[in-house]
């Protein structure tokens, strides 16, 4: 899928001049013997492969995992993009977290108008089990990542949002460790904002979340197992925060009190940073067939005797029906104007813009409103007209599962392929934590579009990484 018109590049102006967040990385590249480069891209797939860093692929015969691509040329914000990206995330998730309050307890927000109780209520992901609890420290979304793109006229815009099980930043911590292992001499000369303390700052987090009164309370990180497609970044991060790594049948519930079995004994649960969506965490009060969670965790979690990250029924603030409505949240929560626009969005469940985008389906990109990781899109420009008339009949089965987004020039970012230095086109996952405060560790996960043209970025969809690298000064 290729973009019509116009796009930023991250490096270099129209005119040919070098942006200045990259001028010392350009001034290093034209000292740099040109195999070098080569050499590097070559060292850190061997380092990737050494590390295990891979990726399930859902739908891929025995269950086959790949490495992530990795680009060695990093992508460079100066120091004020930043604050601005930083803001606007913080911002962001600040709202996010005071509507997902709002609708489990007054519901201020559908009584004055500001989004339809119908997208509400009657959403999939909402879940009235939630009505009237609070969670401790009244943070619902822990870990949240934001998906923003910059386009052709230099503006940064918001994608979408991810609440419930937001994954990426090992990735985003393991390519900052490769790059200083490559590259030792570029970070001796670019003030490069550290990411490596997310861990802590992470568990830090989870730790403040803990039910009141426990002190050196016990957090854990409850996986849904090796076949999961992020199983690599569940591992890492329980490593890196020395934390143990659990699945449903390591823990038990007595007396409403979650326990971990371990040789010593059984030992208690605080704080359960769960990388397992809700339908599966609780057979006794979600899906019954579940073999995934933890029969009892959902009382426990009530009678506020655990606290589980992020907060059940999260889902309801990721939805793609929703997300229209978060510029709105964030005047209504915070009386403040958005600093990150959202991009504009086209929602199939009303009449006009349903007409609109039926006429306009080889133009557009079409998402599925509970969809992730680029599985269930129509991407007009690069669909068959076969596609397209198969996606129609999808649409008018079910006009309210979809929306429709414009096909964005993304910025471009240099990037090393088999030509040599080409651009690509990027985009942004910074990751949000909200505990006594919310912040951002500065940068994110960079994703890359490696096939000349294309504009779609996931991993799952032939989408490399690169390192985010934000200037201190």
């Amino acid at each position: 899928m290729a973009a019509d018109g116009p796009v930023f590049d991250e490096m270099t102006l129209a005119d040919g001049t070098v942006r200045a967040p990259y001028r010392t990385y350009q001034a290093w590249l034209d000292r740099t013997d040109p195999g070098l480069l080569a050499r590097r891209h070559a060292q850190a797939d061997l380092l990737f492969r050494r590390m295990g860093i891979t990726f399930a692929v859902y739908g891929e015969a025995n269950g086959a995992e790949r490495l992530i691509p990795f680009d060695v040329i990093p992508r460079i914000l100066s120091r004020d993009e930043w604050k601005v990206l930083s803001k606007g995330v913080c911002q962001r998730v600040e709202a996010l977290n005071r509507f997902i309050h709002d609708i489990y307890h007054d519901q201020e927000i559908i009584r004055a108008g500001k989004v339809p109780a119908e997208l509400i209520l009657g959403n999939d992901q909402y879940r009235e089990e939630m009505r009237g609890f609070k969670p401790p420290g009244g943070v619902y979304v822990h870990i949240a990542g934001i998906d923003v793109v910059r386009t052709a006229e230099n503006a940064f815009h918001v994608l979408e949002d991810n609440l419930r099980t937001p994954s990426g930043v090992s990735y985003m911590l393991e390519d900052r460790e490769i790059m200083m292992r490559l590259f030792p001499d570029l970070f001796d000369a670019c003030p490069v904002a550290p990411v490596n303390h997310y861990p802590t700052t992470l568990l830090d987090n989870l730790e403040y979340a803990a039910p009141g009164g426990r002190d050196e309370p016990t957090v854990v990180l409850l996986t849904p197992g090796q076949f999961n497609s992020a199983y690599f970044e569940h591992a890492f991060l329980a490593d890196e925060m020395g934390i143990e790594l659990v699945q449903g049948h390591d823990l038990f519930v007595e007396d409403d009190t979650v326990y971990m079995r371990t040789i010593e004994g059984p030992r208690r649960v605080d704080v359960i940073y769960r990388r397992i969506d809700d339908d599966f965490l609780d057979p006794k009060v979600f899906r019954a067939d579940s073999m995934l969670g933890v029969p009892g965790l959902f009382q426990a979690y009530r009678k506020g005797r655990v606290t589980l990250a992020n907060a059940i029924g999260t889902g309801i603030a990721d939805d793609k029906a929703i997300y229209h409505h978060v510029p709105e949240m964030i005047r209504f929560y915070l009386g403040q104007e958005p600093v990150l626009a959202n991009v504009p969005t086209w929602f199939l469940r009303h009449d006009d813009d349903r007409a609109h985008v039926l006429d306009h389906l080889s133009e557009l990109v079409v998402k599925e409103v509970h969809g992730s990781g680029g599985y269930g899109m129509l991407v007009g420009p690069r669909a068959t007209r076969a596609e397209i008339s198969a996606y129609r009949e999808r649409i008018l089965a079910d006009p309210a599962n979809f929306i429709a987004q414009p096909t964005l020039a993304l910025s471009t970012c240099p990037t090393f392929v088999d030509q040599g230095i080409a651009p690509r086109h990027v985009d942004l996952r910074p990751f949000v934590l909200t505990g006594k405060k919310t912040t951002v560790v500065p940068g994110g996960l960079t994703r890359v579009a490696l096939r000349q043209g294309s504009l779609v970025v996931n991993s799952s969809q032939g989408g490399g990484t690169k390192d985010t690298w934000v200037l201190e000064r």
